[in-house]
């Protein structure tokens, strides 16, 4: 056995976990995402999908999807700098671009390679690049793909951010890269004080909308709209997997800033461009999302309803103030048993370890939707309770 087989045969940590049937990962979905889906002939709530709109079924999204197979076939066929760019991807930028409030947006082929492309291909070997100690893995890539040093200050932290600010100075391009909402975390990124910052210290602001389109803002227009502050926010990143119910991710801003990115970052140029299907249900979410604003309403009603439900029951949610309720375990074996436990009992959520989070600071991710119901919430709450009292008996 060579040297690289035998390091990853002594890897033993998902054989463990699934030898004590509480293996949390891979689960094959045998429906669509919502808020029922069948995994192993049966049917379970689904409380763990970044669909927080609810629009991955529908029939609109759906027929678009249809169509664009009809005109253009199944795929780009190659790059959008070569033959791939289609003149869906350039209607669904000015789209995009306007929803956000942006001169000029550009799409990728996933939202992880605008964060991973993005970054080093705007900052160079004597930049800075300024980072949440919480961000999300694609902009950890992003960063150490670059040659610009990266600094991480305490999450939510304007006296960290600052401190370093001063220390660095301005005769370099510093760049600051924020979630705007935090993936496990669930709280919102103080993006007006960070803006300050900026400019007080001369540097440039990214943040990284993913979980915040369709979630908040103007229409759903993400975190720089939730503060009115969107001429303030040099760029704007988003993905399509999340509320936007497809695959693919954006970059907005300047346009002189987007054609650069657009010839130079090396995910946009070597990748092929997403395919037609999935440029035409972003479309139509859009669409959608302008058309039915009830539904960010029903979402947020879902969400205090569920954060207040949990907290009653003495469930600690940290600081989320969002769709993400994050619950809190511990210790990764507990975590995993947990989510194991709600799965039996018919809610799916997911349980996340280290490194999405510190080692043995475990959270079950609880996710909501707009198409939930208050009645599958309280089924959910109703679990959680459950699966408390035989944790505790357990241990």
């Amino acid at each position: 056995m060579r040297l690289l087989q035998k390091k990853f045969s002594e890897y033993r940590l998902p054989q463990l976990a699934k030898e004590q049937g509480i293996y949390p990962f891979y689960h094959a979905l045998e429906s669509g995402q919502d808020t029922r889906v069948m995994l192993n002939g049966k049917k379970v709530l689904m409380f763990g999908s970044n669909s927080y709109l609810g629009l991955t079924n529908h029939p609109e999204i759906i027929e678009a999807a249809k169509k664009a197979l009809d005109k253009y076939g199944t795929g780009a066929s190659g790059s959008r700098l070569m033959n791939g760019n289609l003149d869906l991807h350039e209607e669904l930028e000015t789209k995009l671009a306007d929803f956000v409030n942006k001169p000029a947006a550009t799409v990728f082929s996933t939202g992880f390679q605008v964060n991973m492309g993005v970054i080093p291909s705007i900052v160079g070997r004597n930049d800075y690049i300024i980072i949440d100690d919480k961000n999300h893995a694609s902009i950890i890539e992003g960063c150490r793909l670059a040659f610009a040093k990266t600094l991480k200050y305490r999450h939510n932290d304007m006296q960290s951010l600052e401190k370093i600010l001063k220390r660095i100075g301005s005769g370099q391009t510093n760049l600051i890269v924020t979630d705007g909402i935090f993936s496990m975390e669930g709280d919102i990124a103080k993006l007006d004080e960070i803006c300050t910052l900026a400019d007080k210290y001369s540097a440039s602001v990214m943040v990284d909308d993913a979980h915040a389109l369709g979630v908040i803002g103007d229409y759903g227009s993400g975190t720089a709209s939730y503060f009115n502050i969107s001429e303030k926010t040099d760029l704007i990143m988003g993905t399509f997997s999340k509320s936007f119910a497809s695959l693919g991710g954006f970059i907005a801003g300047d346009f002189d800033t987007v054609n650069y990115i657009k010839h130079n970052s090396r995910s946009l140029i070597f990748s092929a461009g997403i395919p037609p299907a999935s440029a035409a249900t972003v479309l139509k979410a859009l669409e959608i999302i302008k058309r039915e604003p009830e539904r960010i309403i029903k979402l947020w009603e879902n969400t205090n309803y569920a954060a207040e439900c949990l907290l009653q029951e003495g469930f600690s949610i940290g600081n989320s103030t969002t769709p993400i309720l994050p619950i809190f375990i511990g210790e990764d074996i507990d975590t995993y048993r947990y989510g194991a436990m709600m799965l039996e009992k018919g809610v799916y959520v997911n349980p996340v370890v280290h490194p999405a989070v510190e080692k043995n600071k475990g959270i079950l991710r609880f996710s909501l939707m707009a198409t939930h119901s208050k009645e599958q919430i309280d089924k959910a709450v109703e679990s959680f309770i459950q699966c408390r009292k035989e944790i505790n008996g357990i241990s």
